[in-house]
């Protein structure tokens, strides 16, 4: 099979032949249409979060089972599914605790390691030389993901834009339901409206959010962001977008969402609430990133910070499915351009260079491996 693989840091993707993985037990094989373009991948090929190489990176997939390992009853192969890039093992202390986002294996193996639950990888190149994995490694024509990760598609979907289900959408309806506790008629803001931001524009509308204010400094995310549903929108390069937002909703937001994880827009996030508002960290930052915080203001406003990583897999990805397939949210809309594998290092470029409105996704060639 081809696969995009990360042969050093700082390196462009390089197209290469390996094998096609086998799933062991409580594996699934998925036949990858199409992977998303997330910003994450992009942390880890500039050397901003640690991980080892070579590696395929890609973690947010849509494709159909071809094969299923020990001890797997489905979903039957030819089922359609989006992966989700956190693959709980169910079996740790925060999967019986129905806290899938803090599954200790995924961190402890696949994050750091590069490996799935056994230690080992499922990725190695023809001489037998292993490649790490970043979640299932979904930069290629084939994937193995421990079956709790993979959840059929309604019929209503197409396959390659479903790609975006399972990180981008994932994450925003985390960050919404769990991190946010999102009420109806709240305030919201968004700093950051790209992959992750724009859907949780849409979703904060959906779920009954008075007033959405989108803030990024790119005038094209900004009108995208206003036709999935925000508000009002905040051009942060040509003045202090703090003040805007507090002088558009007179005092302050209920919920600011930062999705960007940098120092400056989580200040600025920070700075847009209210007395008694929550700032729900939504954005992955370089290691090293660190932002002050003024105790006192926490303290006497009653402000509460919330870091919100992805979703609760099990749990929320068959009512996230639920909603899209009813229409209540389109994530597949905010998929604006495809790349074919062989251009996968032209995506993560143009993204670097914030390109990307919206999401990109890589599209698998139809061809036999």
């Amino acid at each position: 099979m081809l696969a995009a693989v990360l042969p050093e840091v700082g390196a462009p993707l390089q197209i290469e032949r390996i094998p096609i993985p086998k799933p062991r037990r409580g594996e699934v094989l998925v036949k990858v249409a199409a992977c998303g373009v997330c910003h994450t991948d992009l942390h880890v090929m500039k050397g901003e979060v640690p991980f080892p190489v070579p590696a395929v990176m890609g973690h947010e997939i849509s494709g159909a089972i071809v094969e299923l390992g020990e001890g797997v009853d489905g979903p039957e192969p030819g089922t359609r599914v989006a992966g989700t890039f956190i693959m709980p093992c169910g079996a740790c202390e925060a999967c019986r605790s129905a806290r899938d986002d803090l599954c200790e294996p995924f961190f402890a193996m696949n994050r750091l390691r590069g490996t799935l639950y056994d230690g080992e990888t499922r990725l190695h190149r023809p001489d037998g030389s292993p490649l790490a994995m970043y979640s299932m490694g979904g930069l290629a024509e084939y994937a193995v993901v421990p079956a709790g990760g993979v959840f059929p598609l309604p019929e209503s979907q197409p396959i390659e834009e479903a790609a975006v289900f399972g990180c981008a959408a994932l994450t925003a309806y985390g960050a919404l339901v769990h991190g946010a506790d999102l009420r109806p008629g709240a305030r919201v803001a968004v700093v950051g409206t790209g992959g992750v931001g724009s859907l949780i524009v849409q979703f904060a509308r959906a779920t009954g959010a008075l007033q959405v204010i989108a803030v990024d400094i790119n005038q094209e995310k900004l009108a995208a962001a206003r036709a999935l549903g925000a508000s009002d929108a905040v051009d942060a390069s040509t003045g202090d977008a703090v003040a805007r937002v507090l002088e558009l909703t007179g005092g302050g937001v209920d919920v600011a969402f930062e999705a960007l994880g940098l120092e400056q827009t989580f200040l600025q996030a920070l700075g847009m609430l209210r007395d008694g508002g929550r700032l729900v960290a939504v954005g992955i930052a370089p290691v090293d990133v660190r932002a002050p915080v003024e105790i006192t203001r926490l303290v006497r406003r009653g402000l509460q910070i919330v870091g919100s990583y992805g979703a609760r897999p099990r749990s929320d990805m068959p009512r996230l499915l639920a909603l899209i397939d009813r229409g209540v949210v389109r994530p597949g809309d905010s998929v604006s351009r495809r790349f074919p594998l062989d251009q996968a290092a032209d995506a993560y470029a143009a993204l670097d260079r914030r390109e990307i409105v919206g999401r990109a996704i890589v599209v698998m060639p139809d061809l036999p491996a």
